[in-house]
């Protein structure tokens, strides 16, 4: 078992590293402050570094990389801020992975080229104000239509509402109840009976897009049928994947939370010493800097042992409930390490303590994982509706 990175894997971390601090460290404050999305530019040196689509295959233009690749840029863009790491996780962790393992050939050819090159951002309709934690109980319906499905429903808290290009709606079939009924259909943006809802405040990931999707009477065609009626399953082993791509966020945050705090002790002096000789700095330091390892091992090995397939669920709902929590703590803890400092919107640490609290809730609750690591640990599944 080896625990360190290869040459090639450092190489591309310490690239990654010096292209946030250079490029997104200075816009981090504005795009918080302004709730501004990043720029074409920063997208464009992206695709021209091979990160965007660095995990699908070298056939449709992506890198054709494993899992680890893509969760090693990811944690040191999140460490300047999510908004940098966003379009990274977009192309190697979200719902386009839905198109690239389950969709049909002319589906591949026909987007993961664009995603690939930074042309189009695929995101997930998931959540439905009936069906949050429970999956299965949605209520956007596809019927059959002249030519295609024919949409009607809403979904709620949509990243990248309204500014991607294209969406993962999950829907029920027919009247098939449960699982059974649901599968996904691509549907992208100016398709005639789609339209958004108002966009989101939150208190954190300002400049991260969110918005309702709604559809009324949208006719999709056939041809974006991605995930057939009864391919729930398949489409919760894909959604693992993004799942520890939100774990990287959070452990992304904590890691520039604990830079942020390290480089305080260091410079700031009270009484007439730094106060990183002071013993309560150090203590609140050292449980920083072990959380934040711990939470790395976790997502690592998650990512690991994915390879270019599926994360295993038992460990990537431990790597995502201990990164989300990770994030919340250390966050905290860097705040009274900066005291006063902490607090102000000069310094970023209150930003991303801001930032950590989205991630808890996004991609399945932590009280859910929790569920779930348990079901996997005792060989049983619990029925939450009894």
């Amino acid at each position: 078992m080896d625990f360190q990175l290869s040459d090639e894997q450092r190489m591309l971390q310490e690239t990654v590293r010096e292209f946030a601090d250079r490029e997104c460290q200075p816009l981090a404050a504005v795009w918080d402050r302004e709730a501004r999305v990043p720029d074409a530019g920063i997208m464009g040196q992206m695709v021209e570094m091979g990160l965007i689509g660095m995990c699908l295959p070298e056939a449709f233009g992506g890198g054709g990389q494993e899992l680890l690749s893509a969760i090693l840029c990811i944690e040191q863009l999140a460490r300047i801020s999510p908004l940098s790491a966003a379009a990274v996780y977009e192309s190697n962790v979200g719902p386009v992975r839905v198109v690239e393992k389950f969709g049909t050939d002319e589906q591949r050819k026909r987007l993961l080229p664009l995603v690939c090159q930074g042309r189009m951002q695929i995101r997930v309709g998931m959540t439905e104000a009936e069906a949050g934690s429970a999956l299965t109980d949605r209520r956007t319906k596809a019927e059959p239509a002249e030519g295609g499905w024919r949409l009607n429903g809403r979904k709620v808290f949509c990243t990248g509402g309204g500014h991607s290009e294209a969406y993962m709606v999950y829907c029920r079939f027919g009247d098939a109840l449960g699982a059974k009924g649901i599968g996904a259909i691509l549907v992208e943006k100016g398709t005639p009976g789609f339209s958004f809802g108002k966009q989101e405040e939150y208190m954190g990931l300002r400049g991260m897009p969110g918005s309702d999707l709604v559809f009324e009477d949208c006719v999709v065609p056939e041809q974006n049928l991605v995930v057939a009626p009864g391919g729930f399953r398949s489409l919760m082993e894909c959604f693992d994947i993004e799942r520890c791509g939100n774990a990287t966020m959070a452990l992304g945050i904590a890691t520039g939370a604990l830079e942020a705090a390290r480089k305080h002790a260091l410079e700031r002096e009270t009484f007439g010493k730094l106060i990183a000789e002071r013993q309560a700095i150090q203590l609140l330091i050292a449980e920083m800097a072990t959380r934040v390892d711990a939470a790395r091992l976790l997502v690592y090995r998650a990512a690991v042992n994915a390879g270019s397939g599926f994360p295993s669920v038992q460990e990537t709902s431990m790597a995502k409930v201990f990164a989300n929590e990770t994030a919340k703590a250390v966050t905290d803890m860097a705040m009274e390490v900066l005291g006063g400092y902490g607090y102000s919107t000069e310094y970023p640490v209150e930003r991303m303590l801001r930032d950590s609290r989205g991630w808890p809730l996004a991609g399945g609750t932590l009280q859910m994982q929790k569920i779930i690591i348990a079901s996997t640990v005792l060989g049983r599944r619990f029925d939450q509706r009894k």
